[in-house]
């Protein structure tokens, strides 16, 4: 399709349909604004059409090529804004740990809220890391290519990341036991 795509508007539009929602929403979880996230979009796809001629498929999907230039779009936008916003997991988060049972539910509302603070805190690298897995479930080699590191690299931030939620978790845990 992206050979064909290359000469082709048609075949870019299928492209653009098979892929708007996830850079929207891939955007939007780093802007946490509709406008801004829906202006970006309109960019990755411009720019995409400007030099889908120059992509050469190395081994990584498309996809990950997309989410570069949404990537590097969003970095210059927080630049020329001078500020980091923190993502906003808590759709994410949300829906991931939604409960039917009443009393499990006001529980799980608490560990949401406490698992949604804990991710704030992580640096921007690595709630863009939680979400490229766990929201758009990228595989560690296109993670490393929108972020441009090596899988390796990834696995590894990953697993820190890790860490450091479980250890801010038992901190917040260990403050709010000693505060009742």
């Amino acid at each position: 399709m992206v050979e064909l795509a290359k000469d082709d508007q048609d075949a870019f539009g299928e492209i653009y349909e098979r892929y708007v929602k996830k850079i929207y929403n891939y955007i939007y979880y780093r802007t946490s604004n509709q406008h801004d996230a829906e202006d970006l979009t309109a960019r990755v796809f411009y720019r995409a059409m400007n030099h889908i001629k120059n992509y050469e498929d190395k081994g990584v999907p498309f996809q990950a090529w997309l989410y570069r230039i949404a990537h590097n779009l969003v970095a210059n936008w927080h630049r020329d804004r001078g500020r980091h916003k923190i993502i906003p997991l808590d759709e994410f988060v949300a829906t991931s740990l939604r409960s039917e049972a009443p009393d499990y539910a006001a529980e799980s509302n608490e560990e949401q809220e406490q698992l949604l603070a804990a991710i704030r805190r992580l640096p921007p690298e690595r709630q863009q890391l939680l979400i490229l897995k766990f929201v758009e479930q990228l595989s560690n080699a296109e993670i490393g290519e929108i972020m441009n590191r090596t899988e390796g690299a990834i696995k590894s931030l990953y697993h820190r990341t890790l860490i450091a939620l479980r250890d801010d978790l038992q901190i917040q845990e260990m403050t709010h036991r000693k505060a009742k």
